[in-house]
């Protein structure tokens, strides 16, 4: 007699809010950081700690009178605030916002509900009215660039509010700094773990603003090329040798154009663009490769987790 067939499994119990750390980098978030407590109280969040990047404007006393765990971070930039937080932080779960009013606490329950199975959930800025152009831009290509170069579909790497699972992020390096933070958790979760990510609204913010979009854009491409030569990087070589078959292709045709149109050729040039095609070709195979043995890994991993 054939068995049953096998019932879908209900999703997990969302995570409680007593399971989460709510933790916020601040550097002079004077006009913020008591508005952003305050929304979070009256959520329900009790576990905040706020890792201060020594403010001069009063930012940590806003944060204490709050009812929030102030502590000085070590380490430069917002690398350096995550990896303080994770001395602190002793729930299971933690959640990082900035601290500029930017995101709403409402939209903390819909990581919640997902943290259960996966290892980090990101907030997606489902609106991004409040960007200037230059800064979605710059958003647009780094998600592309990510996604090429680590295998995922994610939409937006660089959010400032994501929730992730604090034993899974403590074997991180964390080598990156300032804005690229983000970054490089995705990577090491995308890699060694599994990801998701969830719409989220997004507001003007308070105060004044550090992110320079074209200076900490490129700084973050920078970012994403380093971790993806730390973590992949056999497909990374093999995509830029693969970047060859360009001109590699351009003077062959060319040189086969000259050869039967005008009856004269170059040699020399036919040989270095056949060498240049043959190297790319080559390294297009080897990204294929890569890709698929990247993809075995990741089902091998969840497996062994039990995912």
């Amino acid at each position: 007699m054939e068995a049953d067939a096998k019932q879908p499994e209900l999703d997990p119990t969302p995570v409680s809010p007593d399971d989460l750390t709510v933790v916020i980098p601040t550097l002079n978030e004077r006009e913020a950081i008591g508005l952003v407590l305050d929304e979070l109280r009256q959520e329900g969040y009790k576990n905040l700690l706020v890792v201060d990047g020594y403010s001069t404007d009063g930012t940590p006393d806003i944060a204490r009178e709050k009812g929030a765990l102030v502590v000085f971070q070590h380490g430069a930039g917002k690398a350096g605030a995550i990896r303080t937080a994770l001395e602190y932080v002793k729930t299971p779960y933690m959640l990082v916002m900035d601290g500029d009013h930017t995101y709403d606490p409402k939209d903390i329950k819909l990581l919640l509900a997902h943290a259960a199975k996966y290892d980090e959930v990101i907030g997606a800025r489902a609106s991004r009215q409040s960007m200037g152009w230059l800064h979605r831009l710059g958003n647009w290509v780094i998600n592309r660039v990510f996604n090429v170069l680590f295998g995922t579909g994610l939409s937006d790497v660089c959010s400032g509010m994501y929730l992730v699972r604090t034993e899974a992020l403590r074997k991180a390096e964390l080598r990156t700094r300032g804005f690229n933070v983000e970054v490089e958790i995705a990577a090491h979760m995308c890699t060694y773990g599994r990801v998701t990510e969830v719409p989220i609204s997004y507001r003007p913010r308070i105060g004044k603003r550090k992110l320079k979009s074209f200076r900490d854009g490129i700084a973050i491409l920078a970012a994403i090329l380093s971790l993806a030569r730390a973590y992949n990087p056999i497909f990374l070589f093999s995509s830029l040798a693969t970047l060859l078959a360009i001109p590699g292709a351009v003077l062959t045709l060319w040189q086969l154009y000259l050869r039967y149109v005008y009856g004269t050729w170059s040699l020399g040039t036919a040989w270095l663009g056949l060498v240049l095609l043959v190297v790319g070709l080559q390294g297009f195979t080897a990204a294929t490769i890569s890709i698929m043995l990247k993809r075995i890994e990741r089902r091998i991993l969840q497996a062994i987790r039990g995912g």
